[in-house]
């Protein structure tokens, strides 16, 4: 695999953009960088946003639209350049740029870049899906999530863009909604001065924009995203911390007013990710839920499992003894995308069944005398968990992959978790977090506690980093990728735990 630098400039040589560039001339519009995303086996999403000044609402960018210029080649020199165009960045939708490439050979490698206002992008990598009649022989992922800025470093970003990856799976929290000071948190960057906006919460549009430009001007998440084509769902801190629906996580907020604060944060997000022009929201509401094709090895479903559930059961958090969590009519997502979910799995021919989303479906119990159980998880939601898991039985395969909590997981699933002597039906791997929760530790006193009370947990380790996976024909190989430090730069990684597991006898065993 190619390795690139993440600001390397390329001349045009004899293959020379198309489009015509306005004057007066600005400075480098790409700080934010570029990525690649949702692959198809013949084509991928390619996206920037131009924004010469990050930091600023507008970018730094006048109100006008602003042409850019595409190429897509084989080679990282581009003198095999085999698509090309202009688009415009508009400053109705932050001067972003989704370009939807066509005509892609499946199962390769692309290398992509734009060029706008006399400057050119960095070069990104990317890679189509495989065919749908192939047969490939493994897949290569990873599973991320939680990258709050404020708490710490993305060196972790840094050492997966050097994995040898076929695609990334971003699990959710993007961003964090919350104050962050001048020298950006935990950071303590003493060359950062970040604007007084950014002391407020994000709930307009600009601050939501500007929100995610702060993130992506991180160097390491900017190689990330230009290593490998990525896979995208939200969980709340896109929005609003532990959101349900229309109903905000603050009681004394109308659903009109927080239903405005929705469709800002989902425009913003539609804006900063590459997502086919289709998912563009309107007003509060966006489909997010897709499925992806690799082959016949794997199929992927990434689901939305905040957009439409049921409020949080028995006032949400840690409860003990909540009956109103196995009501059969509280949904965590929603009739039609359940439906249509469990449509899919029970339909798929595929060898594999990828569940990627956001919240731990295993059960988790707390333990102590109360044996306390997150009403915020799929434990809140035990009607659509069971389901899955029912369809599961009938479906070799299944493996769900989850963010969030900011703890390595790795569980066996059942259709009862009070039977421990009864067959797996499932596998989840919960990735840590990226930086959210600072550097962390191998153990503490409530993974302890977990691991006593919960039997199918194979691993409860409490540090940053990722989940790296490998699918073949008949097991999958699960590594967590763990960081000795985030709260200052220089973290290095290294393999916490790996585990496989068979297909046709699901169950995590130490490899």
């Amino acid at each position: 695999m190619l390795r690139m630098p993440r600001r390397r400039l390329f001349t045009l040589g004899g293959a020379a953009l198309i489009g015509t560039l306005p004057a007066p001339r600005i400075g480098d519009p790409f700080t934010l960088g570029v990525a690649s995303g949702d692959p198809l086996p013949e084509g991928v999403v390619l996206w920037t946003r131009l924004a010469p000044r990050p930091l600023e609402p507008s970018g730094g960018l006048p109100p006008v639209t602003i042409p850019v210029d595409w190429q897509v080649a084989t080679d990282d020199g581009f003198t095999r350049v085999i698509r090309r165009g202009t688009t415009t960045a508009s400053p109705g939708y932050g001067h972003a740029v989704h370009v939807d490439v066509q005509g892609l050979q499946p199962g390769r490698d692309y290398f992509y870049r734009f060029r706008s206002q006399g400057h050119l992008s960095p070069i990104g990598r990317t890679r189509t899906a495989p065919a749908k009649a192939a047969s490939p022989d493994s897949l290569r992922f990873a599973i991320a999530s939680c990258q709050a800025y404020t708490d710490g470093y993305y060196d972790a970003w840094r050492h997966l863009a050097s994995e040898e990856l076929d695609v990334v799976f971003f699990l959710g929290d993007y961003i964090y909604e919350g104050a962050i000071n001048s020298v950006g948190g935990n950071r303590m960057d003493s060359a950062l001065r970040l604007p007084d906006t950014y002391e407020l919460e994000t709930d307009t549009l600009d601050l939501y924009r500007m929100r995610y430009a702060l993130y992506r001007t991180d160097p390491d998440l900017q190689a990330a995203h230009a290593a490998f084509p990525w896979v995208l769902t939200w969980d709340d801190h896109e929005v609003q911390d532990n959101y349900a629906d229309g109903v905000s996580r603050f009681t004394t907020v109308p659903e009109q007013d927080f239903l405005v604060r929705r469709a800002n944060a989902y425009r913003a997000y539609w804006e900063n990710q590459p997502l086919r022009p289709p998912r563009q929201p309107a007003g509060p509401d966006m489909s997010l839920y897709r499925r992806f094709r690799f082959g016949d090895l794997a199929h992927a479903y990434v689901l939305d499992t905040r957009q439409y559930r049921t409020d949080q059961a028995c006032g949400d958090n840690l409860r003990a003894g909540c009956e109103d969590r196995n009501d059969p009519d509280r949904t965590l997502l929603g009739a039609e995308q359940r439906d249509w979910l469990l449509g899919k799995i029970g339909r798929s021919e595929a060898r594999w069944n990828i569940l990627a989303q956001q919240i731990m479906m295993a059960e988790c119990r707390y333990g102590g005398p109360a044996n306390r159980l997150d009403m915020d998880k799929w434990d809140g939601y035990t009607a659509d968990r069971r389901r899955i898991l029912e369809t599961a039985t009938r479906t070799p395969g299944t493996v769900v992959i989850s963010g969030d909590i900011h703890y390595n997981y790795a569980a066996d699933l059942r259709v009862k978790f009070d039977r421990p002597e009864t067959p797996a039906v499932a596998v989840e791997l919960v990735g840590t977090s990226i930086s959210s929760g600072g550097d962390g530790s191998d153990s503490t006193p409530q993974l302890d506690m977990q691991r006593r009370y919960n039997p199918h947990l194979r691993l409860a380790n409490g540090q940053r980093g990722y989940v790296r996976c490998e699918l073949g024909r008949d097991s999958l190989r699960a590594d967590y990728r763990v960081m000795s430090q985030v709260t200052r730069r220089g973290g290095e990684i290294s393999t916490r735990a790996s585990f496989v597991s068979e297909r046709v006898r699901p169950g995590l065993v130490t490899a």
